[in-house]
This record gives C-alpha cells, structure tokens and sequence, in this order.
C-alpha cells in the first residue's frame, strides 16, 4: 500500500469514528487524533481556537453541545500525502442534536494534518455551513 491508500484507511476509519463520537457528545476521539505539538488551530463554523489550550477547550464544548447523532458521513472530494504532511477536503452531512434541539446540515470541511511519530494527527482544520444550521 501506499502512504495514500494508508492515509485514506485512516481517514475512513479513525478519523470517521472520532467524528461520529464527537457529534453523539464524546470529544475525546476528536481530541485524541489532535496533534498535542503547536500550530494548532480551528477556524470553526461555530466557533475559532488557535493553540493547544483553545482547541481542547473548543472540543470540550462542542462534546457538550452534540447528542443523538443518527447520520455522519464525509464526502471526500480532495486529498493528498506528501510526506509527512497531508490534507483533506470535503463535505460533511450530519443529522444531531445540537443543545438538545434535533438539526441537518453540511460543513465543507478542510483539514491540514501531521505524521508524528508514525501516526497522524490532525494539525488544522476550517470548517463552514452550507447550508445554515436549521
């Protein structure tokens, strides 16, 4: 296999299911997959964190405000390995309760991540509503 046929395993596998744990209000996947070494940073469609300590608080509240999720998938439209550095970019589709209230919507979501120590970390992301949160 290559470095991205290992990278998309990853991706369709980790990362996936640290998403789905997020948005049924379990951040510690998300957090989990996150690079613990600077630069780090979110620019959120909520919300932005830039550092280590912004991230973890971000992830902490968006645990607390996802439940029930009952649809997540990623439709990948772009994504490359070059060396140790990696990207992806797509759509999110996401059926959950936020603050309790029942809600359907996409993110494009574009994400920057690092190999470290043999494994891969999530270092960046931005993310943003196609269609407003109803």
């Amino acid at each position: 296999m290559t470095d991205r046929d290992d990278f998309l395993v990853w991706v369709t596998s980790v990362l996936y299911r640290a998403e789905v744990a997020l948005h049924n209000g379990d951040a510690g996947p998300r957090r989990a997959i996150w690079s613990r070494h600077e630069p780090v940073s979110v620019l959120g469609a909520w919300r932005n964190a830039s550092g280590l300590e912004q991230v973890d608080e971000l992830f902490a509240a968006l645990g607390r405000s996802f439940s029930d999720c009952t649809a997540y998938s990623f439709e990948l439209q772009a994504f490359d390995v070059v060396g140790d550095l990696a990207y992806t970019a797509g759509q999110e589709h996401i059926t959950a309760s936020v603050d309790g209230e029942p809600r359907s919507y996409t993110l494009r979501a574009t994400q920057v991540y690092r190999r470290e120590d043999g494994e891969w970390k999530v270092a960046h992301r931005h993310g943003d509503t196609v269609n407003p949160v109803a």
